[in-house]
């Protein structure tokens, strides 16, 4: 049964990851690769300080790491499998 609770959470925290807009293209820019947060500012036309809340999100969900580099950190996901998840529910969704 614990088995089954972990899995329930880390679809929960996958699903919260995705349930905002700004956090689910944050993902899919990260799907192309990793990437410093004035990129990702840049691209996502956000703020940095809304930016730094999406990416602790998605730290704290486990779907992003941040490697420090520097005085800067680069952030990428936090595993390959989840590269080809999101590519999988895109398929998905584009064929629903």
């Amino acid at each position: 049964m614990v088995k089954v609770a972990s899995q329930a959470e880390v679809l929960a925290r996958f699903g919260h990851a995705l349930s905002d807009p700004t956090r689910a293209r944050l993902l899919l820019v990260l799907r192309a690769g990793a990437a410093y947060p004035s990129e990702l500012v840049e691209t996502l036309g956000v703020g940095r300080t809304n930016l730094s809340n999406h990416l602790a999100c998605l730290r704290g969900c486990g779907l992003v790491v941040a490697t420090p580099e520097g005085r800067r950190q680069r952030y990428e996901l936090a595993d390959d499998k989840l590269r080809h998840a999101l590519d999988d529910l895109l398929d998905v969704v584009l064929a629903v």
